[in-house]
């Protein structure tokens, strides 16, 4: 094996050579002390031959994901887990693999969006009674005797001292943490691949569709998608809400792995995507469409800055290029789809589906107000 790899490799790698084996060290030798030129594959089998080397068995590759039309190898991205023990199964009728998936995005999509309208209401008809809660406990913590170095207690200055949108991307964040330490766990990583990565030619088609948006195999990826997430989140949460922000993150993530199963399906690569770059996009496309004067810059570039509404029109010419281009880096469809999303709700999407709550809220006010006086007996 050491000999057939310094043949394929040539002599520019600087290889040290095996011990001889056998008597057969000054072929070796000679061969050695030839010129590159002579080299050819004829003569190389030659060698081979003498040395007393057999050919080596030929090494049955894994099904790639991501091989294409053309046949190409397979050539795996950093922000990718390995996958040679995953094997995908493309169906011979694409079209009807995206049937499941559609319907679990539409699905998905109101069942989010309704959750969403009815926490707010429980929110608002609970804020009173937080209000006098709050009151007391701020008496109580005035009488108390306070104890120096509490921990709980500095924990809690911290949490108060957050914005609402920070607050509310904390969970998300710790979410992708914890999903981020399971990959790191070699028992699960099976487990992992099946669900937390998402690709039209799995088994599992649904689930990953959500649980992959909280999924980063790469610790570069999941920092930079975390820091967006963070840096925008005040911003989002102020023009969305809190209730309103959730259903249109979730929503952003099925909706964004949807579009890349379509482009998967229609192009014929069916690699696996994971991460939460659709819909960090989405955020990220509804600020820039909001607030197009916006002045942000790159982090390790302060001094530069630019306008929300030309880094938008970057991103998404970017992507753009990527998905012609093929390029396999990201997951540029999944981007694309979030970034249109993102444009669409917070231009068309928020009339449409916000606004119109109203009657889903009536139900559930109706069905919290008429529980108790059936359970009670008495009007």
């Amino acid at each position: 094996m050491a000999w057939r790899g310094w043949s394929q490799r040539g002599w520019g790698c600087g290889q040290a050579w095996a011990a001889p084996v056998g008597g057969r060290g000054c072929e070796e030798v000679t061969a050695a002390l030839a010129p590159p030129r002579l080299f050819g594959r004829r003569f190389n089998f030659v060698i081979q031959q003498k040395c007393g080397f057999r050919k080596a068995p030929k090494k049955v590759e894994p099904r790639r994901s991501d091989t294409g039309t053309s046949g190409k190898a397979h050539r795996r991205s950093a922000l990718v887990p390995p996958l040679e023990e995953t094997a995908f199964y493309p169906s011979p009728y694409p079209i009807r693999t995206l049937i499941k998936p559609l319907f679990f995005t539409v699905g998905f999509t109101g069942c989010a969006f309704g959750s969403a309208a009815i926490w707010q209401y429980e929110s608002l008809k609970s804020r009173v009674q937080s209000y006098f809660d709050g009151i007391k406990a701020d008496w109580l913590d005035s009488i108390r005797p306070q104890k120096k170095g509490d921990f709980r207690k500095e924990i809690n200055k911290w949490w108060n001292h957050l914005s609402d949108g920070q607050r509310t991307v904390t969970g998300i964040i710790a979410a992708n943490v914890l999903v981020f330490c399971l990959w790191r766990v070699p028992s699960l990583k099976r487990t992992m691949t099946r669900y937390f990565t998402s690709s039209p030619a799995s088994k599992v088609l649904c689930s990953p569709m959500l649980l992959s948006t909280f999924s980063h195999f790469s610790l570069i990826h999941m920092a930079a998608n975390m820091y967006v997430l963070w840096s925008f989140s005040s911003s989002i949460v102020n023009l969305l809400g809190q209730e309103q922000f959730m259903a249109v993150y979730l929503s952003a993530g099925v909706i964004s792995n949807f579009v890349s199963y379509v482009c998967k399906v229609a192009t014929g690569r069916y690699g696996p995507s994971l991460g939460a770059s659709g819909a960090i996009m989405t955020v990220l496309a509804a600020v820039c469409t909001k607030m197009p004067e916006g002045r942000l810059a790159i982090i390790f570039l302060p001094m530069l800055t630019f306008t929300a509404g030309n880094a938008l029109k970057a991103i998404i010419a970017m992507d753009t290029a990527g998905l012609i281009l093929g390029w396999k880096v990201f997951d540029h469809a999944a981007h694309l789809g979030g970034a249109l999303f993102g444009i669409w709700y917070v231009t068309y999407g928020h009339e449409l589906i916000w606004k119109n709550r109203e009657p889903l809220v009536k139900i559930w006010h109706e069905i919290r107000t008429d529980g108790p006086k059936k359970g009670g007996g008495s009007k």
